[in-house]
This record gives C-alpha cells, structure tokens and sequence, in this order.
C-alpha cells in the first residue's frame, strides 16, 4: 500500500470544520481507495453511495431537503463515489450543508469537466478541494530512498505512475493495462462526456500533441493539419484538460519585446498513457524522444510535489526570438527560478539574455544527479 500524501491533509481538514470536501482526479487514481483509507480511522457513522445506484442517484438529486434528510438520518458522514453522475448534485450537497451542519461530506469525481460546473457555484465558501493524480514521487520518497528511487526511474518515464502498474511486473501486462486506460477512458468516456462531434479527430489530436511535449504547439498548425477550425483545436484541448489528460504552460515575459509568448507548451499528467497513445513503450536508450520525457516528467513531478503540500506556483516556459531558452521558469513567493534539464549528466549555463534581463533570478541546470533535489524541493 502506496500512502498519499493528502490522506493526513484531508483528514485534519475533516478535524478542522465540516466544509464538503471534494476530491477530484482522472479514473483509476485512487481517489476511492484513499477515501476508504481515512474513513478507516473515522470514529462516526458513515453512509457510502456510489452514484451508479438509480435508488441514492434519485434522491441526491431531487433538491428536496426532506428527502435528502431521511436519507443522511443517523449517518455522521456522507461519502459520494462518482458524484458527477449524480444531476444537480452541487444544489442538494448545498442544502445538506446548509441545513445539517453537523454532517461531514466527501465526494469524489473523475470528470472535473462534469463535477466542477456541478458544485463549484452551488458550494462556493463551503467545500475544500483536493485534485489527485497518479502516484507522485514525493510519495514514493516517503518510504523508499534515493537509490531505490533511482533504479525505478527510467521505468515510470515508460509506463508512468497509475497506482495499478506497481502490483505489476510483467511488462506486457503494464502495456496492457496502459493501453486499456486509453480505450476505456481517453477515447470513450471523454468523447462521451465532451459530446465530440468528430472523434477521429479529437484522437489524431492526442496523438499529435504527444509527439509535441516539450515543443511549443500551434493551435493554427494543429488546425491546419486536423482539417478544422482553430476553435475546435481550442475546445477540445481545453476538455482535455479539464479530464486530466494533458496541462498547459504558457511563455513567461515582462512585455520584452524579444521573449516569445505566443504559443503553449503542452505536457502529459502522466508519461504512460501518453507512451499508450502514440504505442511507444521502448526503453529510454532505444527511443528518440527521451529530452522530452525527461522534461515532462520533471514538471509533472514538481508540480504533483507542489499540489499535494498546497504550495502554490505559476509556471511558464522562456524563449526569445535570437533563440535563447530556458525549459522551466517558477514563480513562487515573489521569486523568479530557471531550470534547465538535461538527462545525461551535463550542466547548462543561463542564457546571458536571461542574466540581463533578470538580474535577479536564479538559474539551475537539473540532470539525473540533482532531480530529487528540484521534485521534492530539498536543500542543496
């Protein structure tokens, strides 16, 4: 068993007031597991629902307070698997809320897309929210050293970091089980949701931006090569985010007339099911594109570490029209850091148009010697 790192947070914010708490994350993250693991220590009585019963679907979603009231009667807690199957499902958690102070509530998500246009408004000043996503290193480090994390990691670059893959040896079975994520959520449960009018096209989308982690992504280009309009490229990059696919990271400038900020970078939640969807699972040595796993895998990473201890961060890339670049660029407690990463073990110095113009910020190369230092936020 895998500790994550929210199961102590969520739990003293239990301890702390009665707010709903809201748990949101791809399928297959372990938000249901985690959920049962803190309702394990919970000392009161706790009424479990998965949204797939029409009976407990009927009733959470009728806004009727009496109803909703027999239901929780007696009950000191209410857990909601996959309440964004439940219609109306922000309205009626605010009316228990509201009208029974003293019940605790949990509910969980896969959809963010579904459940946040869902509960967000209804419950604005009255839930905390929690976004899970695959196994993050900051919680392997929690009981395996840095050795044992070194020997692991060209193998989570390859088929990530999904709880399920580590009671997996077999590496056929982990491709299997990655390709089966694709199929059965990716390209059936997004389409779905998203109500996708062309759905060929949204995976030869996918496919197109996983070539393209770590490159800057035209949206025009995308269009143009997908037979589209640009503000379908734009509508469906922005439902996959919303289900945790893929995240976005614009150019960092202060309005300097040379830095580039025109175009996003795009980035995977999760090195496996990209390596699923363009059907690459070839070791690191034997493929082209290790740079930009190792990027993606670092920010992910980083930003996994950063979300699951609540410490916040803007995050860009940086580029300049004569060609200079920095990878990473963070900006966090009024400080501005560049991070440049390199897999093999070379260093990088900061480009002098970078130095010139912020004088002030700070400068790192990150190779396989120094990563645990920049994903789990040590000191040097």
């Amino acid at each position: 068993m895998i500790r994550r790192l929210y199961e102590q947070l969520i739990s003293a914010q239990m301890d702390l007031d009665n707010r709903v708490i809201v748990l949101y994350g791809p399928r297959q993250v372990g938000k249901t597991t985690l959920v049962r693991l803190i309702l394990e220590k919970y000392p009161g009585k706790v009424l479990s629902i998965n949204a797939d019963d029409a009976d407990y679907k009927s009733v959470l979603s009728s806004r009727s307070y009496q109803q909703l009231r027999q239901l929780v009667s007696g009950y000191d807690l209410l857990f909601i698997d996959e309440a964004q199957q439940i219609p109306d499902i922000g309205i009626n958690l605010k009316l228990l809320y509201d009208q029974m102070p003293s019940l605790k509530i949990i509910a969980t998500g896969s959809s963010s897309f579904e459940l946040a246009n869902k509960i967000q408004e209804p419950l604005t000043g009255r839930a905390w929210t929690f976004q899970l996503m695959p196994i993050g290193l900051c919680e392997l480090a929690e009981t395996l050293n840095p050795f044992e994390l070194n020997l692991q990691l060209e193998d989570w670059m390859v088929f990530g970091a999904y709880p399920a893959l580590f009671a997996i040896e077999n590496r056929e079975l982990k491709v299997n089980y990655l390709q089966e994520i694709v199929r059965s959520y990716l390209f059936k449960d997004v389409l779905t949701i998203g109500n996708i009018k062309y759905p060929p096209k949204m995976r030869d989308l996918v496919r197109l931006l996983a070539f393209q982690i770590g490159a800057e992504v035209s949206i025009n280009e995308l269009a143009g090569r997908l037979l589209i309009s640009r503000e379908t490229v734009i509508s469906y990059i922005d439902l996959l985010e919303k289900a945790f696919v893929v995240f976005r990271m614009s150019g960092y400038s202060r309005n300097l007339r040379k830095e580039i900020v025109r175009h996003d970078k795009i980035y995977f939640y999760d090195l496996g099911v990209r390596n699923a969807v363009i059907e690459n699972f070839n070791p690191i040595s034997d493929r082209a594109d290790g740079g930009q796993l190792w990027e993606n895998f670092l920010i992910v990473e980083r930003m996994k570490s950063q979300t699951y201890r609540r410490t916040g961060a803007n995050r860009y890339f940086w580029r300049t029209y004569t060609g200079a670049k920095i990878d990473y660029v963070e900006e966090r407690a009024g400080k501005l850091e560049g991070f440049e990463f390199k897999f093999n073990l070379k260093s990088a110095k900061a480009p002098y148009t970078w130095k010139e113009n912020y004088p002030e910020a700070l400068f790192e190369s990150i190779n396989r010697e120094n990563y645990l230092n920049f994903i789990l936020f040590k000191e040097k």
